[in-house]
Order: C-alpha cells, then structure tokens, then sequence
C-alpha cells in the first residue's frame, strides 16, 4: 500500500492570509517546516478509504521510523486475513484520531494471536475479570479471589492499563489499605464510644429520652464496624493478583508480574496459646483475648462436654474436640464411611459455606482425605447419636430426608455449619467457659494428642495437613502441667552435690550421692503428672503425661 512523507510548513501570505504551502520560499532551507507522514490503510468492508496521517516529525528520519512502524503493524496479518487487517487498520485509526503513540509491535502481535480486540486498551480490572470467568477449581478459592478483586483490586488498580501496571502501583495501593485501616480503627473506636455512651444514658425523663434519641441519631450517621484488612489478608490480595497476572504473562500478553516483587509484611499464623488462670483473670478484666486463637485446658474440654452430653449435637462435639475434624468435614462425614465396630472413620466428604449456600466438596487438601482411629468413649457416643437418629427417622415417617449423613438436623436434613458454630458458642458461655472457637476445639485436639505422647506426624495426619509445618508452628501448644512436667524432669538429669531448691524449700538436706535422685513431694520419677481429682468425667481421659520420647520432641 502507498505510503510517503514530506515536509511542509504553516506560512501564509500577508495579503490573503492562505497557506502558502509549497510555494513557501523558506522550504528551500531543511530547518523550515516540519515533515509528516500518509499512509494508505485497508478499505472499510464498505469499500470506502481510509488512511493515516500524522504530522509535526522534526525531521525527515524520524517521520520515516514511524512510517516503517506502522507498515510493521500492517504486515501482521497475512494478506488474505480480512479480519485481521481490519482490525490493524481500525486500530491506526484510532491512534490517529487520538494523537496517541503508536502500539508496540510484539504486545499487538500478541494481542493479534490471542483473539483480543485491538482498539481497546486492557486494563487491569478487564483482565481480572476475563481470568475469573475461566477460573477452575475449588468454589470456595474461588469466591475467595472474587471478594479480593471486587473489594481491593478493582477498585484500587482495576483502571490501569495492564502491560503499564508496575510495582509502584501495587505499592501505593497497599500503603493506602494501610492507612485505610488507621481511619477503620478510628471509626469503629469512636462507635464504640458512642454506644458505650448511650448506655449511660437514663431511659425515663423527657430530656434523657431526647438524649437518646439524639445519639442515636448520631450514631446511626456513623460508619458501621468494619475490619481491618491485616497482613494475612493482604498477603492473600496478592496472591490472587498474582495468580492472575501469571495467566497474562502465560497468555503473552505482558512479561512482567509485578505482584511477585512488591514488598509485603508477613501474614504469620497466630500461635495457639493455653486459657490459663492468668490469661483468664486478664480476659475477665479488659475482655481482651491474648491470642485470636485460644486453646481450654482439659478441665476446661471436660466441663463443656459434661455439660452437652445431653445436647442432640454432644457426639459432634466430642469428635471434633479427641480427634480435631474440621466443621465442614464433621458436618459432611457419611455413615458409609464410618465404621464403629473397627473404631475407624475416614474422611471423604465436606460441606462448604460460600455466602450462605451449601455444597458438598472434597477434603481441603489431599492429606485431609485420611483414615483416624476412634478411641472407645468416641465410638460409644457415636454409637448413642445413631441410636436417636433411628428413632428419629421413624418419627418423622416419610418426612424424613435421607442425607446419609452422620450428624443432621431432626427431620435428617443436611446441618449449616454456620449454624453448628452459632450453636458451640451459646453451649459454651452458659456456663461462662473462657472464649474460643469452634475450630479451636481442633487446636486443642492436636494440643492433647501432643501431650498424650503423640509425634508430630502423627498428629499431622490425624489433622489432614498437607505439610508438618503447619502442624508444629500453629496447631501444638504445650499444657502447662506437661510443660511443668518436662522441667522438672530435665533439672533431675543433672546432679548436684547441694540439696534441690524444692529440698531447701521445705527444709531438708539432701544426703551425699541422692542430689541426682530425689524426687519433689507428690510428684512422680521423670516428670510425670501425679493422679488428682478429676473436675469432670472427661478430665482423666485428657491428663495422660507425656512419655520419655514424645518429652524428646
């Protein structure tokens, strides 16, 4: 196709005012005017021309460089292409009628090969919502990446062009979530006070009552309480961004993921800590946890389940609290794959929450679809539950649903697992046990496995984790009475020719070669928990001392 450049100028004649055009005397000199360019493009499918033109190139080279660019452009589809050189030639319209740079050749080839339209430039929120579209894999993940990109990334990035999205971008819009977050503490501490506030305030006599009404007037104009994105969820935002901009790099269509090199706090784990007295006489004063993840003593785990042992769900939490399965998995486990006679239970199924609807999933990771072993007092209420939900079914006749699940509701329907969580935390503070949640009975679980002498990988497989990690960093804490245990042991291993602290304690001397032997009252060789009375039936099945080797992990 016919292309060319030349030089002109914008002089006009003093008497009529027109150009003056090639007639101009001052063209002789090369420094005069100024060149531009004219390129013949493909036809419209009407038949009618079209071209691109652009001027103002300071000299002859440069006006050249950008003609052998746009016939570059123009040579990316093959002749007999039709499409595809309309779509070249649609998007050199464009950019003509725009003044705006020509597009690379590669990123157009690339977009070319793919199928993209060429007059439109990506952007960041475009690609995030073509790579959800065709997403696979779990709904839960994917809801998940749904919720980071409607609530953080589009809103924040979703505007920028995608092969111009850079680290700097990704920077600031993290800072701005950070001081977003400065503003959410603000707002919901000044609520806070406001109701606070509110409650003081008399309820009888006509100026409290205007008062009233006032503040509450006030408070309603607040925002309502939000919660801070924390560095665990940031870490997550990323994540998805750069998942997706990982498909764009597989797709060509940048070659840069920016997400993979911005600089982030670490989203650690919260560690589980034990509800001693201490930490339950500060929980008591200020209302404030010392870890989001709590863990109850033995005695604590045994009065909760004295007091559900009558609840219809009492064999639900009794598994989740010995053999720490997760909700979805305890409210997905299926008769057939439960075998009380052998004492085993295999993990095959679980019910997932996205919103408020329910669906049936596979375990979490491969390592969650396991085989456990029951101990007797799990088979027993096991056994008790099936034994009611016979009767139920033959009171409920034709109206039963048969789920084949282990634990449903009274007419045999599957259970919400939101619903279970709801009704875990009224059981609880009826009879004022310090807080934790339902997944905290897993914590707790791998917490009495560690210290009944369990392994880590046993407790790891026990629990469905894909890496031992996981399992050593965040689910195990130590008993205070197994840690107490440990110590002493360890101080007995090395001998002293003085008398013990406890000896002196309690006034007697130590005789020559027994420092390395003696034993303080009441408690047993090499460590081990002495018998007590037990708070509640369950508390003996929770004490077992940690043996020798699980004292050695």
């Amino acid at each position: 196709m016919k292309g060319s450049t030349h030089r002109r100028c914008y002089c006009r004649d003093a008497e009529t005012g027109k150009p003056l055009g090639k007639k101009c005397p001052k063209l002789a000199s090369r420094k005069h005017g100024s060149y531009s360019v004219r390129q013949e493009l493909p036809p419209r499918a009407d038949g009618t021309r079209r071209s691109f033109s652009r001027a103002g190139y300071e000299s002859l080279k440069a006006a050249q460089a950008d003609l052998d660019h746009i016939r570059a452009l123009l040579g990316l589809a093959d002749s007999d292409d039709s499409e595809g050189l309309d779509q070249i030639a649609g998007l050199l319209e464009k950019v003509a009628d725009e003044k705006a740079p020509l597009p690379d050749i590669e990123a157009t080839r690339r977009r070319l090969s793919h199928g993209l339209d060429l007059t439109s430039r990506l952007t960041v929120g475009e690609w995030l919502d073509i790579w959800l579209a065709g997403k696979k894999g779990r709904q839960s993940a994917i809801s998940r990446d749904e919720s980071n990109i409607r609530v953080h990334l589009q809103p924040r990035i979703g505007h920028v062009r995608l092969d111009r999205l850079r680290v700097t971008h990704l920077s600031e819009m993290f800072e701005a979530i950070a001081e977003a977050n400065v503003e959410i503490a603000e707002g919901n501490a000044a609520r806070r006070k406001a109701v606070e506030d509110l409650a003081q305030i008399a309820w009888k006599g006509r100026e409290p009552r205007a008062r009233r009404k006032a503040m509450k007037a006030a408070i309603a104009e607040m925002d309502p309480y939000r919660r801070i994105v924390g560095p665990a969820t940031r870490q997550r935002v990323r994540s998805t961004l750069r998942a997706a901009l990982n498909a764009a790099i597989a797709q060509q269509l940048i070659t840069f993921n920016p997400a993979s090199h911005v600089e982030l706090e670490a989203g650690r784990r919260p560690k589980a800590l034990v509800w001693t007295e201490e930490r339950i006489l500060h929980w008591k004063r200020t209302g404030e946890k010392p870890s989001p993840v709590m863990v109850w003593t033995p005695e604590h785990t045994g009065l909760f389940l004295d007091h559900v042992a009558e609840d219809r769900l009492y064999a639900l939490f009794h598994l989740v609290a010995f053999r720490g399965l997760r909700r979805g998995e305890a409210c997905g486990q299926r008769w057939t794959d439960t075998n009380l006679d052998a004492g085993l239970l295999t993990v095959a199924k679980q019910l997932v929450v996205n919103g408020w609807e329910v669906y049936e999933d596979d375990p979490k990771t491969d390592a969650g679809a396991r085989t456990i072993a029951l101990d007797a007092d799990t088979v027993q209420s096991l056994k008790r539950h099936r034994a009611q939900q016979d009767k139920d079914r033959q009171e409920w006749e034709s109206a039963w649903v048969e789920t084949g699940r282990v634990f449903t509701r009274e007419n045999g329907e599957l259970l919400h697992p939101a619903n279970i969580t709801r009704r875990f935390i009224e059981l609880h503070e009826e009879i004022g046990l310090p807080p934790v949640r339902l997944h905290d009975l897993r914590h707790g679980a791998a917490t009495l496995a560690h210290a009944a002498g369990a392994g880590l990988k046993d407790i790891q497989e026990m629990l469905g984790h894909s890496s031992i990690t996981i399992t050593s960093d965040t689910y195990t804490s130590l008993l205070p009475e197994a840690d107490l245990a440990i110590a002493e042991a360890a101080a007995r291993l090395v001998p002293r020719a003085r008398a013990t602290a406890e000896g002196i304690r309690s006034g007697a001397s130590a005789q020559p070669g027994e420092g390395d032997e003696s034993v303080p009252d009441g408690a047993a060789p090499w460590g081990q928990i002495g018998a007590a009375t037990p708070p509640s039936a369950h508390a003996p099945l929770t004490q077992t001392a940690p043996d020798e080797e699980s004292e050695a992990e």
